[in-house]
């Protein structure tokens, strides 16, 4: 999903919150039993620990295992920040799994540039030529592959329809003030208007990302990372209008303790119809119904309001989505597997089960649900796009830019300390 922050905590804090120590951290790589069964077991390291996806994903390396007798596939999953935990001591280690859940960008250039990943370019040509282009570019880095996607999407407003119509809300809000408007009828209904992971920090990051893109255009973002710094005004006025936000207190009570995807947590909060909308990705159904009740046909979705006056359009959406790549030296069998994952059979039941957006474009067929075709037509329509920040940079800035936001949030940073603190972080990583 996504998140989608990659976490600075140490070594050993990691493990310990994972509940994991160093066998499991010490047993990447595929290998062989070395008896007369010659069978190559693959490790495959993923973040999909809610339902259907995991039972899902389950089935598919069984399904694998069956039509490649030799090839036993070892699954290991994580919840999203404990992923990036580990893979960051792993980086260090320098040794990662066979197969790896990744997003792209910045994060997977690191390790890239660090010798640990395997080119995909030739081993995968004859099939992956054939995925949706704008699916694949978080995975290629000077222009070669990295990552294999099977899902790709964007970030925007979740909404219960239901608590908009109570709150006489009409239609939703395209622009920022009537989006502040629409917070202030539901505040005045008795309704919470927004759930918030403020304890994981990546969700409010969102909110910050969106506004400097409304304000200073879809390549604002690009062009800051490229010269590290952040200090200019659109990222300034994105902390104001958040920090306006904040002001209206929308968020559910206890927000800066809640998770995502707990049962008290974000997703459950508007599943379970207790807050009116969150800003997140096209997997937000999804968790919604695993860590809640899910709001059936109740559920809406919309992009992120355009501000006024702003350079940036309601066409340019902020996301990315889910790939897999391999460490460097991977056995075939890791390729045949990606393979298998990125074919149209697989691709569709991902869809029809998952819901997550088709990659291969013969299994676009089975997109059924109204929302996640909305999600599709925006990504269609896009005129800009923006790979998530704590993914598109470096991990050190990636984090730094939740941390600032998160305290942003709370009051304890003002805009101008939040792009300050951003672009040393930025310069210090040159």
């Amino acid at each position: 999903m996504g998140d989608p922050a990659l976490s600075r905590r140490g070594f050993l804090a990691a493990s310990a919150a994972a509940g994991l120590g160093m066998t499991a951290l010490s047993g990447c790589g595929g290998d062989s039993d070395g008896g007369s069964s010659g069978t190559t077991t693959i490790e495959w390291w993923n973040i999909s620990t809610t339902q259907p996806t995991k039972d899902v994903w389950a089935g598919l390396a069984r399904k694998f295992e069956a039509q490649h007798p030799n090839v036993k596939v070892k699954i290991v999953q994580f919840e999203n920040d404990a992923y990036k935990a580990k893979m960051t001591a792993l980086i260090a280690s320098g040794k990662l799994p066979d197969i790896f859940h990744t997003w792209g960008g910045g994060v997977l250039k690191q390790q890239v540039d660090a010798g640990l990943v395997e080119d995909l370019t030739d081993r995968t040509k004859e099939w992956a030529d054939g995925l949706l282009p704008v699916a694949k570019e978080p995975y290629l880095i000077d222009d070669r592959v990295y990552g294999i996607p099977f899902d790709i999407g964007m970030v925007g407003f979740w909404y219960n329809k239901a608590l908009f119509r109570k709150a006489g809300i009409a239609a939703p809000p395209t622009t920022w003030s009537g989006f502040l408007d629409a917070v202030r009828k539901l505040k005045s209904a008795g309704i919470t208007p927004i759930a918030l992971a403020g304890k994981e920090k990546w969700p409010g990051m969102y909110y910050w990302a969106y506004l400097a893109m409304r304000i200073g255009g879809a390549d604002a973002l690009e062009k800051a990372g490229d010269d590290k710094n952040f200090t200019g005004a659109a990222f300034v006025e994105a902390g104001k209008h958040l920090r306006e936000l904040a002001d209206l207190q929308p968020f559910q009570k206890g927000f800066l303790g809640a998770a995502y995807s707990t049962p008290t947590g974000q997703a459950a909060t508007v599943g379970n119809g207790r807050a009116a909308m969150e800003l997140m990705g096209q997997w937000a159904p999804v968790v919604q119904a695993d860590s809640g009740k899910g709001l059936g046909e109740d559920l809406g979705f919309f992009p992120f309001p355009e501000v006024e006056g702003g350079k940036g359009a309601l066409t340019e959406v902020f996301g990315g989505g889910g790939g897999h790549a391999l460490r460097a030296g991977a056995p075939q069998e890791a390729v045949d597997f990606l393979k298998f994952f990125a074919s149209a059979t697989t691709d569709r039941e991902l869809v029809e089960k998952t819901g997550v957006l088709p990659v291969v474009p013969a299994a676009e067929d089975a997109l059924t649900d109204p929302n996640l075709q909305a999600v599709q037509r925006q990504l269609k329509g896009a005129t800009g796009f923006q790979l998530y920040l704590d993914q598109a940079y470096a991990p050190a800035l990636g984090q730094e830019i939740n941390d600032s936001v998160g305290a942003l949030v709370t009051g304890s940073r003002s805009p101008e300390q939040v792009t300050e603190s951003i672009t040393q972080t930025a310069k210090e990583e040159q």
